[in-house]
């Protein structure tokens, strides 16, 4: 399979991340943040996370910075909408990302997936396409209860180091998710292993995106 890489070694690539709560990022694309940024691109990201009180905004920061170390360049920004109220406050989560896009000038926009079973999920990656149509839009997958998960079409071939690392940073960064039963190692690797049979990954691993428009040169 011919692979259409973002970036080499030593280009730039700017990357705006969206996330409907504090560890849907990391999640979801992770592992190839943390690999851009080991394979030496010069990334400038845009991390955004729209909904994080208490305990999970400082979750958050620090996650963020953690998985963005090495980075050319970063931004982090934490929103407080409300959790699981996400389509009552539309209009008001639609003028933050018009502002951000004011902002901020992205090659690529990660933001949730289409079909995702959480309300706030599914809200975030409505609005992404609304305001963000000039982009490449890229979307990541949350494993979770409701069994959403769907078929991709692109994948992110991750190293066994580098998916360690993004594990090692999830149990390191949100205490408040430790006790949930799905937060665990089995199932972040078991998936990215899933993901990684799907595309034949050199090193087994792999996370996966859904891609629903891309122009080729």
């Amino acid at each position: 399979m011919r692979g259409l890489g973002l970036a080499r070694r030593g280009e730039e690539l700017s990357i705006l991340c969206l996330g409907a709560h504090s560890d849907d990022i990391e999640i979801g694309a992770g592992g190839t943040i943390l690999g851009l940024i080991e394979s030496g691109v010069k990334l400038d990201v845009h991390w955004c996370v729209l909904s994080a009180g208490g305990q999970r905004s400082a979750e958050a920061s620090a996650s963020a910075e953690a998985f963005l170390e090495g980075s050319k360049s970063s931004r982090i920004d934490i929103a407080d909408f409300e959790d699981s109220y996400f389509p009552a406050h539309s209009r008001a989560i639609k003028q933050w990302l018009i502002d951000l896009r004011s902002r901020v000038h992205a090659d690529v926009v990660l933001t949730h997936a289409r079909f995702d079973a959480h309300q706030d999920h599914r809200e975030v990656n409505q609005l992404t396409w609304n305001v963000f149509r000039d982009h490449l839009v890229i979307e990541y997958e949350i494993p979770k209860w409701d069994g959403d998960l769907c078929q991709p079409n692109a994948y992110v071939p991750l190293t066994a180091a580098v998916l360690e690392r993004k594990i090692e940073l999830l149990h390191q960064h949100f205490g408040t998710q430790r006790s949930k039963d799905w937060f665990d190692r089995e199932t972040f690797a078991g998936l990215a292993r899933l993901r990684g049979m799907e595309c034949r990954a050199p090193e087994h691993f792999a996370e996966a995106f859904t891609l629903r428009k891309a122009r080729l040169l």
